[in-house]
């Protein structure tokens, strides 16, 4: 495959930007197969963000001959005070039912590299811990703080001490990994432009980002003139202290899907007739193409890779194809196509796609009871 190909999948779907593609060009002209990474903070129940549009991209990945790691942060989801806090628990959910999910979804063990936080830290030993500090010295207080949204709390929380270690040590973890990409979604900019600002500074390897569009929940933006749905990304420069404004910190953290918000949100091994309730229930005005969340799902999950078929009574139209996410708004847009109908294309997709992961937590319902218990 020549380069343009594999800059095209790397692209492909809900990626919204490269910092930088130059970088990427010149990795895939070095490196067949750049090694890459994405991280994520052992808390609650897996949903569509975090499992199905993680596997997504990860195909794409491999396919231009990417080498993905998924890393599993149980101490990132201990400091961040989930399931209860419990060092242990995190570890046992990160093994057994986080890691199942991503495998349940086609990224089994031998394709995907798996690597537990705490695990590494024990490898690494005091290298990785003088990594954290150099970055913590090297980053002021306030700096930090604004970091703290990558642990999906608003910046006028009350938070413990410990908070501030979390952006040093996601820094630090990319060049524990030793990888070449960093992948996330925009929500975690601020601790990429860190990481490499500080490898810079510290002769380290500096990994090339690349962030993905945050799903949005099932229940839409609080405030209708949020603008979280698309995001309007004007052009951000390297080393300008991000300031996250275009982007709307505090609303983008609100609305962005959330287990902790179940309801708003589909868990990869919901039922069918669980994930038939929730679409039902979704936020999806009619004619409004705007802060439409089903819209997005449908451009994430489907219109990226194949059309979306409208399936409906001749009395209402008939069946219809989509082929791409343009005619799709155009039609909604028109009133050409129901909020129902689309919800129900939508849901039967999702359905299909999820089959594998909910076969396989029904037969292991023990794994999501780790969780949930």
């Amino acid at each position: 495959m020549d380069i343009d190909s594999k800059l095209e999948l790397v692209k492909k779907g809900s990626i919204q930007e490269i910092i930088t593609e130059d970088e990427l060009r010149s990795l895939f002209e070095r490196e067949a197969h750049p090694k890459h990474y994405i991280g994520f903070e052992i808390s609650g129940l897996v949903h569509l963000g975090t499992g199905l549009l993680t596997a997504i991209k990860i195909k794409d990945f491999m396919e231009a001959g990417i080498k993905p790691t998924i890393f599993l942060a149980d101490y990132h989801g201990w400091i961040n005070g989930k399931l209860g806090g419990d060092l242990q628990k995190a570890q046992e959910v990160a093994k057994g039912y986080f890691k199942q999910c991503f495998v349940s979804l086609g990224l089994e063990e031998g394709k995907v590299n798996y690597v537990l936080g705490s695990k590494l830290y024990e490898k690494l030993g005091n290298d990785y811990w003088a990594d954290v500090l150099k970055i913590a010295k090297d980053t002021s207080m306030a700096r930090m703080l604004r970091c703290t949204t990558i642990m999906g709390r608003d910046e006028s929380e009350k938070l413990p001490s410990s908070a501030f270690l979390y952006p040093a040590m996601q820094a630090a973890d990319v060049w524990a990994l030793d990888v070449d990409i960093m992948q996330a979604g925009m929500d975690q900019r601020k601790v990429h432009m860190l990481s490499r600002e500080m490898a810079d500074k510290y002769k380290k390897k500096k990994a090339v980002a690349i962030h993905g569009k945050l799903l949005g929940g099932l229940k839409g933006p609080k405030r209708m003139d949020a603008n979280i749905f698309p995001i309007e990304q004007k052009p951000l420069k390297e080393g300008e202290g991000f300031s996250y404004e275009e982007l709307k910190d505090k609303m983008m953290l609100e609305n962005k899907m959330s287990k902790s918000k179940p309801d708003s949100c589909i868990f990869v091994h919901d039922s069918v007739e669980e994930i038939q309730r929730k679409m039902k229930k979704a936020h999806c005005p009619e004619k409004e193409i705007e802060n439409n969340p089903i819209i997005d799902y449908a451009q994430a999950f489907v219109l990226r890779d194949k059309p979306l078929k409208i399936e409906r009574p001749e009395k209402f139209g008939g069946n219809v194809e989509f082929a791409n996410e343009a005619e799709l708004k155009k039609a909604f847009m028109e009133g050409k196509l129901h909020p129902v109908d689309l919800k129900n294309a939508v849901a039967r997709e999702l359905i299909e796609m999820l089959e594998p992961c909910r076969k396989y937590f029904e037969k292991h319902v023990e794994l999501v009871e780790t969780v949930t218990e």
